[in-house]
């Protein structure tokens, strides 16, 4: 098999990590429907190959707050995931869950500070989203993929990025974003972040077929 950069993974087999995203993030998006029971649209997931450093500037800006799941990726393949998502948008998520118990209006959503009941209801839904992600990844290439225990921080972007990049340093020079935007009566903006290490991608790809 031939060892090939990010950089190079990701011009040959563009298209078809686009399209693993796009499973991956529509599946996701049936999961989060079904869990705060209502419809919830997806656009076409916009796939980026990025150096780490610029993503906190994608993902609203190094000091835009914001709440993220993070986990390892472990069995047939191994490396890091992360589903990140403005603060105020998992306010709306938990908020739908929880019926409206949060007792807040969507203008003051933005401000609401997590208490315990909905920090451990945020780790659900991103446990549902990101399992749902990788359930489609491992269908898809007939592997076993197992994921860790979530854990889950509210902070600055770039302070919550800091978790994956020191695993990020190890794996590879670049990063494959998966940016999607759910809607149901108001817009989300998510973003998957994986980050196998080279051997796991380059594992996926010859299990499809293409290389």
């Amino acid at each position: 098999m031939k060892n090939l950069s990010m950089e190079e993974l990701t011009s040959q087999y563009s298209d078809v990590l686009k399209e693993l995203g796009n499973i991956g993030a529509g599946n996701a998006t049936t999961a989060l429907a079904q869990m705060i029971g209502c419809k919830v649209d997806m656009s076409v997931p916009q796939v980026k190959l990025l150096e780490f450093n610029e993503l906190s500037n994608i993902v609203g800006g190094e000091d835009e707050i914001m709440v993220g799941i993070y986990l390892q990726v472990e069995g047939d393949i191994e490396g890091n995931m992360m589903f990140i998502l403005e603060k105020a948008s998992a306010a709306h998520l938990v908020n739908k869950l929880m019926c409206g118990m949060l007792g807040v209006t969507e203008e003051e959503i933005v401000n609401h500070e997590f208490g315990e009941m909905e920090c451990s209801a945020i780790k659900e839904v991103g446990n549902i989203i990101t399992g749902a992600y990788l359930n489609a990844l491992s269908s898809l290439t007939n592997m076993m993929i197992y994921p860790s225990t979530p854990q889950m921080g509210i902070d600055m972007a770039a302070a919550l990025l800091s978790v994956p990049a020191a695993e990020f340093g190890l794996h590879a020079d670049k990063i494959l974003l998966v940016q999607t935007k759910f809607s149901d009566d108001i817009e989300l903006d998510g973003y998957f972040i994986l980050i196998p290490d080279m051997d796991s991608y380059q594992k996926i790809l010859t299990t499809l077929g293409v290389m």
